[in-house]
């Protein structure tokens, strides 16, 4: 699997959307490390989870 992320896009998580918007802070491997605004930092593993990226250029 290839992850179209790098540091500091901005992130949700569609299963539990009230972990607010996230921001990735790094990645290794399969492991995300996202610091969400309402849950602070979870690492997620994305064999199991499909993070969703925001397009914050508007």
């Amino acid at each position: 699997m290839i992850l179209d992320f790098e540091p500091g896009d901005k992130v949700i998580n569609p299963l539990a959307q009230e972990w607010g918007v996230g921001q990735v802070q790094s990645i290794i491997k399969e492991k995300v490390t996202v610091n969400f605004q309402n849950v602070g930092k979870k690492v997620i593993n994305s064999n199991y989870i499909e993070l969703k990226k925001i397009d914050d250029r508007n």
